[in-house]
């Protein structure tokens, strides 16, 4: 039996592409500097918490949060398991090489406008900025989160000016100012396209 490579369409019968990730659940030492994480600096909003039950035995501390979505909320977008014993962050996170499982989870802000005044809210907090590039596709900003994981905030540019070619979008990295008034600007009209004859 051949195998299927990768790209190629599933054959008759056989299962249907995902529709995409539904909600990531992180382990983390302390769920109260976490929570404070998750929605004073990035904004998301407590939908619920895992209370104990005798059929699951044993629980840790669980809360579930959401993003907006359309004016409405999630069931979550994300979960934070309380797990004390998690090891202490790197000291300087970067993208490559930091020995953590997860490498970043990226949250999408829902224009432009709200990203940048996000920026500049993030800035007026003192968070650290760790890379901000264009990436082709996004126009992102990298911080970290109390347990090392890396959370990139970005918004997505419009869908003409990559979807022609996505590969090459996704190829792009222009790396951008990290600190001061030069990290607050953005600069969408010199931006590149892809797969037309303009990229």
């Amino acid at each position: 039996m051949a195998k299927q490579g990768l790209g190629e369409p599933a054959g008759a019968g056989e299962s249907a592409t995902p529709v995409g990730v539904n909600h990531i659940v992180i382990n983390v030492r302390d769920i109260e500097e976490s929570h404070r994480f998750w929605t004073e600096i990035v904004g998301l909003k407590q939908v619920g918490a895992l209370r104990r039950s005798a059929h699951m035995g044993p629980t840790p501390q669980m809360r579930f949060y959401s993003g907006e979505h359309g004016g409405k909320l999630a069931h979550h977008d994300i979960a934070l398991v309380e797990n004390p014993n998690l090891p202490k962050p790197p000291e300087n996170w970067e993208l490559f090489g930091t020995p953590l499982a997860i490498n970043h989870i990226a949250i999408a802000m829902p224009s432009r406008d709200a990203w940048m005044k996000k920026l500049a809210e993030l800035q007026a907090r003192g968070v650290k900025f760790h890379r901000r590039i264009n990436h082709g596709v996004t126009h992102s900003v990298y911080i970290s989160d109390p347990n090392g994981y890396g959370v990139e905030l970005l918004y997505e540019l419009p869908r003409e000016m990559w979807e022609g070619d996505i590969d090459a979008g996704l190829n792009y990295l222009e790396m951008l100012p990290t600190e001061g008034e030069a990290a607050l600007q953005d600069d969408i009209e010199h931006a590149p396209r892809f797969g037309t004859s303009a990229g």
